[in-house]
């Protein structure tokens, strides 16, 4: 039995698009980070997809698919975490590729492996703000989209997402008070164990990611740092 998602603190997220040696990401899944996730912003193919996750699943770890595109989608991942982005100024990326996939896999989809995220894009500067078309915000306006996801929305996750770059952990805490039932996924800039205890203290997921292609051993120091603190 897979452990619960909601206890999660620390994910490591892995590119498609990025190498990634057998020994790192040996490294990576025997970290006692709580799982992997497989996601990213563009040149994410299945053929990619499907080698990182027959690699991943040596492993005892959960591994996630985040969806980012209907090709790249298959069998095999615990999760399934779909992005519902809230700050975009095209809804494609909100409902429109949602109701694509749901047209095309219905029929297939266990629906329990299906979480919902409520993305919320931070980073103007960023692909991933400029490739899904995202409007910059204020803290008001996150708050309130915090408020929606709890209240209205009922979303398993809202994520945070500065992509690249690191946060600002004021808005974090704000977020943090407003969220009971939801749970709280800040990911972006994550660089030493300094910054991983920074966030987890306000958030309940720190997801480390572009540190692991650019220093391994200061993403493996952030686990250790993220499970310590208590939230």
């Amino acid at each position: 039995m897979i452990e619960d998602y909601q206890n999660w603190r620390h994910i490591f997220k892995l590119d498609p698009n990025k190498t990634i040696d057998d020994e790192a990401l040996e490294s990576l899944c025997e970290s006692d980070t709580d799982a992997v996730m497989i996601g990213g912003t563009d040149g994410v193919t299945l053929d990619d997809v499907l080698n990182l996750l027959a690699r991943v699943r040596r492993y005892s770890v959960p591994c996630v698919l985040e969806v980012s595109n209907l090709p790249s989608i298959t069998p095999g991942f615990d999760f399934y975490f779909i992005p519902t982005v809230l700050n975009t100024q095209d809804k494609k990326w909100m409902i429109d590729l949602h109701i694509d996939a749901v047209k095309e896999y219905g029929d297939l989809i266990e629906w329990e492996e299906l979480m919902m995220e409520g993305y919320v894009m931070l980073n103007p500067d960023s692909k991933a703000f400029q490739y899904t078309n995202s409007k910059e915000v204020t803290t008001e306006d996150v708050v309130a989209y915090a408020q929606l996801i709890e209240h209205l929305m009922h979303l398993p996750f809202m994520y945070l997402e500065y992509s690249g770059t690191y946060g600002d952990p004021e808005l974090v805490k704000q977020v943090s008070d407003e969220l009971n039932n939801t749970t709280l996924i800040y990911g972006g800039g994550i660089r030493s164990k300094e910054q991983a205890s920074e966030m987890a203290a306000y958030a309940d997921v720190v997801v480390v990611g572009d540190v692991i292609y650019e220093d391994l051993k200061a993403a493996l120091r952030t686990v250790h740092a993220v499970k310590k603190v208590e939230k």
